[in-house]
């Protein structure tokens, strides 16, 4: 029995053991498969090793083919059989590399493409540049370069891999431009610098003049050179390369010494290839093509990359120190934590003696002051990597000075355009609309004047130089007054917005009035940005004591969207946003905390996502120092009346939407939650439109729905719910997948014009945006829309004769549905729009709208004319009577389709068949 307790607890030892061991398996392992072992791969392979470090438990296997094509395809074999998770391959000839590549791909494996393609699309994803790219730009320097004139040599890589045939083709597309520039000869140097220096040997006994270079990498370039520098002509020529590596004898100081005359970086990307390999892995969404940048490398900036590089290096160095030294801590961690299993397996094993309970207690006392010191040390390592990352700060310093410098030109201009646009102000002899676009103006070039001023006081405060001008002024007086701007914004979004303070209290402060007031506009502006319609701001103001001395309480509540609760520490950073849907520089919060703290205050944020935010701030009632003889309570509350311009905008608007346009015309829907772009578009089209607005994709939609507009124009970057979520809402629904939405944004790159065309956008206008502009393409959809009725009205010569529109299956189906309900029920005098609506699952009114929209007749019409069509059909193809087709085809009485078949076809059935009978 003794020895059966014994085995039972020895078994229970090993499975703790090899359950502790298990832990520590890898989770993935990623493969790896490069064709050759150049300076290039060999940084690319290092990026991947260094990257991987950042995912726990994966294990990185990398072999490389010496540009041998059989052993390559031995090692994606030998990665198949290992049943490796994913393999990353960088083929070293497309056509020779495809069969094993697929083959891993049929098996289910992911397979990764790097730099190099395949003449197949069964792989994965691709990350690398884009040669053909990379090509073009390389034969455009060799334009600018040679002026225009010359004589070129090309040093191809290995012909069968995709980089050199797409260098080339796009070297050649783009020399094809510059008649002067002549290709006399060309070798194939397969990347390696020897064979480059052998054909370019050849090629200087048949060439007298060349003028430039240009090599598929470095290595050929470099061997190039040393031909010609052997020959005794290399002082005659250009070298041009790719790679643009960093490193003793490597491309950039080739570039810096002058061996080459240039160079273009050619990103190895390790860091991303793992990124998008951990994607692919862990399920979440990845891109299946990733082109990498590049970039011209010459004399002038060689040196600074060589600096940089040679900084990241020495990162680099101390990240692995310190992933060296993390792994030595976990090593450790391990074994005593095996240790500590091995102890409690002893204590069972011995628990009826007190003297090993006593010992085993000691040893984990020990054990636990151990880990707390590695603990310790694992935070101070932890520490010496923030400060690593502050370091990286410095170069945030160096945009904000380009920013600054920026904007003191802006304030030139803006001054220039101010000034005129507010004597124009004064005339009167200005139209109202005149008047409206004038005050447009002035409101937008304040609001810039507001922004170059915060960047540039953002820059004198991170430099030490801005300063308090302190005055004496009532401060519930003064936020009355700043305040007063926001309070016909409120009324126009429905929000509930008050001043919170004590009448019977003394508000006299010393402070930087200016800066309060911008405080305070900050607070209020992101405040209504975010709260929508409906809901509640409020301004408190109220005076403590803090340490024996009179201090303020300044509180700003919004029941808005709030933030989630991992944004919070954060939104005090320079040039943090939350996300991406909410456009701004990103300094007003900073600048706001960096005012609040030159008066020596704090200022906190308590927030809940969905339910609201409050911004408190607390500071000294009276600030040291002396008073700024310039800065008077009159002039001080004069020069914080900027919120009159709009007002004086918010009355122009409120006459110009007074004048309601007439029912007949189409109808236009604006979504955009600015305010001053719906009114100017309001302006635009108020003429000819009927104008109807959203100020967010959520409002947009159920305006769509209630009013079914001809055209929708909407922004893309709004809360709530952008442009795109709401542009594939539209398109989905039923009741409003007909109308055609015109997007309009801030932000026109292809990459988001293509997901708007993917959400089923019928146009794209780019802001700043002309007038004549949006209401031409506004009238294009719209006409495409009466192409759209042509289409389906049933019979129409108009449709024939004009080129056939888009149609949206949901459109289609649903007119589909509609005639074969009406075909199905065309006999039963009873059928009602209702029923129809019914069965289709729209109410009357929607399916009025929707069928007058799409086909431009009512429901009524429709069933009205395919009746009458049939009774046409069966009154030539059947002896039938009158009477008899009358109730056939559900008519009620034949005294109503006589009547009904006289307005259609010209003429009564009685006729017809008159002429039928008698032959005419």
């Amino acid at each position: 029995m003794k020895h059966n307790t014994f085995y039972l607890f020895t078994l229970c030892a090993l499975c703790l053991l090899l359950t502790a061991c298990g832990r520590e398996r890898a989770r993935f392992l990623i493969a790896v498969s490069q064709c050759s072992d150049d300076e290039w791969r060999t940084q690319m392979n290092k990026e991947i090793r260094r990257e991987a470090l950042f995912y726990p438990g994966v294990e990185v296997d990398i072999r490389s083919a010496g540009d041998d094509n059989a052993r390559q395809t031995a090692d994606i074999e030998h990665f198949i059989d290992q049943k490796a998770d994913l393999i990353v391959v960088a083929p070293n000839e497309a056509e020779a590399l495809t069969p094993a590549i697929e083959k891993a791909h049929d098996k289910g494996i992911p397979v990764l493409l790097v730099d190099r393609r395949i003449n197949s699309d069964r792989y994965t994803a691709y990350i690398g540049a884009d040669n053909y790219e990379m090509g073009r730009q390389i034969g455009a320097y060799i334009v600018s370069r040679l002026k225009g004139e010359g004589n070129v040599v090309e040093l191809t890589g290995l012909q069968g891999s995709t980089p050199a045939r797409d260098r080339h083709r796009g070297l050649m597309d783009a020399l094809a431009d510059a008649p002067g520039i002549h290709v006399v000869a060309a070798a194939d140097a397969g990347w390696f610098r020897q064979s480059a220096e052998q054909a370019f040997d050849s090629i200087l006994d048949r060439q007298p003049r060349i003028d430039l270079v240009f090599a598929h990498n470095d290595r050929m370039a470099s061997g190039a050179h040393d031909a010609a520098v052997r020959r005794g002509r290399a002082e005659e020529m250009l070298f041009v390369g790719v790679d643009a590596l960093s490193g003793k004898g490597l491309g950039v100081e080739m570039v810096s010494d002058g061996t080459l005359d240039a160079t273009f970086i050619y990103p190895t990307g390790g860091d991303r290839v793992v990124q998008v390999a951990m994607d692919i892995l862990e399920g979440r969404s990845y891109p299946r093509e990733t082109l990498l940048s590049t970039a011209l490398v010459n004399r002038q900036n060689a040196r600074i990359m060589q600096m940089q590089t040679t900084h990241i290096g020495t990162l680099d160095e101390k990240i692995e120190k310190l992933n060296s030294q993390l792994d030595a801590f976990l090593l450790r961690y391990s074994a005593q934590r095996m240790f500590l299993y091995a102890c409690i397996v002893i204590l069972v094993l011995v628990g009826a003696l007190l003297v090993f309970v006593v010992r085993a207690f000691w040893t984990k006392n020990r054990l636990n002051t151990e880990l707390s010191q590695q603990k310790q040390q694992v935070e101070e390592q932890r520490d010496q990597l923030i400060h690593l990352s502050r370091q990286l700060e410095d170069a945030t310093h160096a945009k904000l000075a380009f920013f600054t410098n920026v904007s003191h030109d802006f304030r030139t201009p803006l001054t220039l355009i101010a000034d005129p646009v507010e004597q124009l102000m004064h005339s009167h002899t200005l139209t109202e609309h005149e008047r409206f676009l004038l005050n447009i103006i002035h409101k937008n070039v304040t609001v810039l004047l507001r922004l170059v001023n915060q960047v540039l006081d953002f820059r004198k405060f991170e430099d030490g130089k801005l300063q308090l001008r302190l005055s004496r002024f009532d401060l519930r007086t003064a936020l009355m007054e700043w305040t007063d701007a926001f309070r016909t914004l409120s009324f126009r979004k429905h929000i509930h917005f008050r001043i919170e303070a004590d009448p019977a209290a003394d508000y006299t402060v010393t402070a930087d009035a200016e800066k309060l007031e911008r405080i305070v506009y900050n607070l209020l502006s992101n405040a209504f940005k975010f709260t929508p319609e409906n809901g509640s701001i409020s301004v408190g103001l109220a005076l403590f004591s803090r340490e024996g001395e009179p201090a303020l309480r300044l509180q700003v509540t919004d029941t808005g969207v709030g933030m989630p609760a991992e944004h919070v520490q954060h939104i005090f950073d320079s040039f943090y946003q939350v996300d991406v849907h909410h456009a701004g520089s990103g300094i007003g919060l900073a600048l706001v905390k960096a005012f609040v703290e030159m008066h020596r205050g704090t200022i906190r944020v308590d927030t809940t996502e969905g339910q609201g935010t409050c911004f408190t701030i607390e500071m000294p009632a009276c600030q040291t120092g002396d008073l700024d003889p310039d800065t008077t309570r009159s002039a001080v509350l004069a020069n914080l009346k900027e919120g009159a311009v709009l007002a004086a905008d918010q009355e122009t608007l409120q006459a110009a939407e007074s004048d309601t346009p007439a029912e007949d015309k189409e109808t236009v829907l604006v979504i955009d939650d600015n305010q001053d772009i719906r009114d100017y578009v309001h302006s635009i089209l108020q003429d000819d439109y009927r104008v109807i607005e959203a100020a967010n994709g959520q409002e947009g939609i159920q305006q769509a729905m209630k009013y079914v507009p001809d055209v929708i124009i909407c922004d893309v970057m709004m809360p709530v719910m952008d442009g795109m979520e709401c542009c594939r809402r539209l398109k989905s629904e039923l009741q409003t997948s007909h109308i055609p939405v015109m997007m309009l944004t801030a932000y026109a790159v292809d990459e988001q014009k293509i997901k708007g065309y993917e959400c089923g956008a019928d146009s794209y206008i780019a802001k700043p945006f002309s007038a004549r502009l949006l209401t031409v393409r506004l009238r294009n959809l719209i006409e495409n829309r009466h192409r759209l009725q042509n289409f389906f009205a049933d019979g129409s010569n108009t449709a024939l004769q004009q080129p056939k529109p888009a149609v949206t299956d949901v459109d289609k189906g649903f007119m589909d549905k509609l005639r074969r309900l009406i075909d199905e029920r065309l006999s039963d005098p009873n059928l009602s729009v209702e029923e129809l609506g019914e069965q289709i699952g729209l109410s009357r009114v929607q399916l009025y709208r929707k069928t007058k929209a799409l086909c431009g007749y009512s429901p009524n019409e429709l069933l009205r004319i395919a009746r009458l069509k049939r009774a046409a059909s069966l009154l030539a193809s059947t002896e039938k009577t009158v009477a008899e087709i009358t109730y056939e085809v559900g008519f009620s009485s034949p005294s109503y389709f006589t009547k009904c078949y006289k307005e259609y076809f010209g003429e009564i059935p009685t006729e017809f068949l008159r002429r039928k009978n008698g032959g005419e």
